[in-house]
């Protein structure tokens, strides 16, 4: 892909903005899980499908992306990036309107059926994105500007939760004995009709045309390559266990030994969660700007603690018990020290990250009430910023064949399909509580890629210490 001449600011605020839908849907998902549960008298493995029709189109769609490909050309270069970022959004559009006749039938198979559509949409879309953000400027500087999208996108996992749970429930106070299916109809009519206006404001927009010169070409070589293997699994791991930590909360919180709240009324829980994606990617997006070394530092401390008081204003105005939510804090010390630890190096932010969300999945388990809330939740700081991480070392060295190794990276997204179902099915044979060893299997693994990738790619020549960390999911 052809960077454009100069960086144009304009066009990359207008074109990151579209990273703010990825979160807050997939965040929002998670609200659906338990009125879904109830409305349509579900087991806790069938409200995990939720997430599976959601994750699965990312899977499905990148699939159909790459043999189109590799049989007939790259079709973004056919149609241009900016049109194709327009039919994603257009695409997600016509699955939120599905909502409307599948709330009106009663339909789970059709609720899910629109979930399929718009994250397939943004199947698409991620495609496009991630490429066009670093093709707006020098290519260089690419890594910082997919940084900042990715602090985008983690807003989005903030707000989305309490905003879609306030459209649904309204007052905090209220029960979702109360609230029937037909209640999801205006959020989602309101959320295409954002995607649509969107849509139509990029096609007014002046966002400079990209091209991608080289073609494609089916071959097996690309699995050669052993941290193209470990680091899709890496992903499909990693996606999985950032969703279903998160989408079996509500019913962990719903236990007498833990907190005892109704799903309306653990939604600030789900926020912070999300929220802790937030402010890990807003800390490494300081990377994004030429600054001394001192300024940095003192960044690494301020930074993380101005994203948890945007937490805790956002939860103030919706109307959240923030007492829930302060004694969260000593967590954010503990990502303050480990990232002085780990600095910008992906191996050990691997490595480490993985390690101590293990360790706080464990205590998690040997724990109840909110201690073991907030460990599980402390998941979501860890989780921040692996994505950029695995991606950067999974395509590091692949040469021709760095193309092809990213779609099949984007195409492990459909582990967000997978694990949470594995992890409910867990908890009907034990207990949810105990279904929480899945994580600590998961984030075991992640830990092992970032030792395992030292070795492998410092045996092809590779300084792992130079390779830097991009994106973000």
């Amino acid at each position: 892909m052809e960077p454009v001449k100069q960086q144009t600011p304009r066009s990359f605020y207008v074109l990151i903005s579209v990273f703010f839908f990825w979160g807050f849907v997939a965040a929002s998902n998670t609200i659906l899980i338990p009125l879904f549960k109830k409305n349509f008298i579900l087991s806790q493995t069938q409200s995990q499908w939720v997430d599976s029709a959601f994750y699965l189109a990312y899977g499905v769609g990148s699939l159909i992306y790459f043999l189109w490909s590799v049989l007939a050309g790259d079709p973004l270069n056919k149609i241009g990036y900016k049109k194709g970022l327009i039919i994603g959004l257009l695409i997600s559009a016509a699955g939120t309107l599905l909502f409307i006749p599948a709330a009106s039938g009663n339909s789970f198979p059709l609720m899910l059926g629109g979930l399929f559509v718009v994250a397939f949409g943004f199947a698409l879309q991620q495609i496009v994105a991630n490429p066009y953000v670093i093709a707006l400027g020098r290519p260089e500087t690419g890594a910082h500007r997919n940084t900042l999208a990715g602090a985008i996108n983690s807003f989005g996992t903030t707000i989305g939760p309490l905003i879609v749970a306030w459209a649904i429930f309204g007052d905090i106070s209220n029960s979702t004995s109360d609230v029937g299916i037909d209640t999801v109809k205006t959020p989602y009519l309101a959320l295409g009709i954002a995607f649509i206006l969107f849509a139509t404001v990029l096609g007014f927009s002046k966002l400079p045309p990209v091209k991608n010169e080289e073609k494609a070409s089916f071959s097996l070589g690309v699995f050669r390559y052993p941290q193209l293997i470990l680091g899709m699994i890496a992903i499909f791991i990693y996606v999985g266990v950032e969703v279903s930590t998160q989408s079996n909360l509500p019913e962990l919180m719903r236990q007498k030994e833990f907190l005892g709240l109704e799903s309306d009324k653990s939604v600030h829980f789900i926020s912070l969660y999300w929220g802790c994606l937030m402010i890990g990617r807003w800390t490494g997006s300081i990377n994004a700007f030429d600054l001394k070394k001192r300024v940095k530092e003192i960044l690494m401390i301020v930074v993380p603690v101005v994203a948890y008081a945007v937490i805790i204003l956002v939860n103030y105005i919706k109307g959240s018990p923030l007492n829930d939510l302060f004694g969260f804090f000593p967590f954010i010390i503990l990502l303050i020290v480990a990232s002085f630890i780990v600095r910008e190096n992906p191996v050990r932010t691997m490595f480490v990250f993985g390690t101590l969300a293990a360790v706080m999945m464990i205590v998690g388990l040997m724990t109840t009430g909110r201690i073991a809330v907030y460990s599980f939740i402390s998941g979501g700081l860890f989780c921040s910023v692996m994505w950029p991480c695995i991606f950067a070392l999974s395509i590091a060295g692949l040469g021709k064949y760095t193309a092809q190794g990213s779609s099949l990276l984007i195409m492990m997204i459909l582990g967000g399909a997978v694990i949470p179902v594995v992890q409910a099915k867990l908890s009907e044979g034990t207990s949810i509580h105990m279904s929480y060893i899945v994580p600590v299997i998961c984030f075991a693994y992640l830990a092992f890629f970032g030792w395992r990738l030292k070795g492998i790619l410092r045996k092809q020549g590779i300084d792992y210490e130079k390779v830097g960390a991009d994106g973000g999911h």
